[in-house]
């Protein structure tokens, strides 16, 4: 009966081991996308954010600058891109992804696809238009795909959509922003990533000269996440010092990044709806 038993507790033992080595790593990504103050515009990498411990070696990253500057469609880890400064520039994927290793996230992906002065009416345009969206599109489906590959298990957590200023320049063009941003969205949720329910959050420069003259872009943003499942507007922006009359300085990207954290905690926490 011993021997029985001790045979038993072996074997249990092996089989633990075996589905402790099939159990998949699971990697938590995020997406940033948008124009300026989501590229990081002004952010000078000569004031890149210091990383005493060492957490952008940690975080996986992928990122395309449309027609200048990408990852070069492979992952890599945080850090600085290319095209803009001698040192070249980041946004808030930096603070935002080490907010998230703080608060305990294992494994943070970001990918992030952002371009200046982008409108969704001609530049991001929708599903199928061969615009911005096509190809963030594509390179997101081959982001996951390499990770997939790698045998990793992808759970993709968050979409941050910081845009709409060049929706705004003229009234037809913002009057339109709510059906084109939601058909951008709901292709991305439904089509792409197949998750009905990922957290989005919405957000745009509300000071920016555009937008206060047609402030249908602020509206349509509120009205859709209040319409849409786990979304929420994030003036991300709001109040944070900029570097010139559109653009946040290097100190208010990294705060961008920690107020977007934030804004997903509370959403994904208390705020999920439907």
């Amino acid at each position: 009966m011993k021997q029985l038993l001790l045979s038993f507790l072996i074997l249990l033992g092996f089989s633990g081991g075996t589905f402790a080595e099939d159990k998949k790593e699971t990697v938590e990504l995020f997406i940033l996308a948008g124009q300026s103050n989501a590229q990081g515009w002004q952010g000078d990498a000569a004031q890149y954010p210091a990383d005493p411990q060492g957490l952008d070696a940690k975080i996986r990253f992928w990122w395309v600058f449309p027609g200048n500057s990408s990852s070069e469609g492979k992952w890599t880890t945080m850090k600085a891109q290319g095209g803009r400064f001698p040192a070249g520039h980041f946004g808030p994927e930096v603070s935002l992804a080490r907010k998230l290793l703080k608060d305990g996230h294992q494994n943070v992906a970001v990918f992030k696809y952002c371009q200046g002065a982008t409108s969704i009416a001609n530049n991001w345009k929708g599903p199928g238009e061969k615009g911005l969206y096509d190809d963030m599109a594509k390179q997101l489906k081959a982001a996951i795909a390499i990770l997939e590959k790698e045998g990793l298990d992808v759970k993709v957590r968050g979409f941050f959509w910081v845009q709409g200023e060049s929706d705004a320049q003229t009234p037809q063009m913002a009057v339109a922003y709510h059906a084109r941003l939601k058909t951008l969205v709901d292709a991305l949720r439904l089509k792409v990533l197949k998750e009905p329910k990922l957290p989005c959050l919405l957000g745009v420069d509300e000071k920016h000269e555009w937008v206060q003259k047609n402030p249908q872009v602020i509206e349509a943003q509120k009205k859709l996440a209040h319409e849409l499942p786990c979304a929420v507007y994030c003036p991300s922006l709001k109040d944070l010092p900029k570097a010139d009359t559109t653009h946040l300085t290097p100190e208010s990207l990294v705060k961008q990044g920690e107020v977007l954290v934030a804004a997903w905690q509370k959403l994904t926490t208390h705020g999920a709806r439907k």
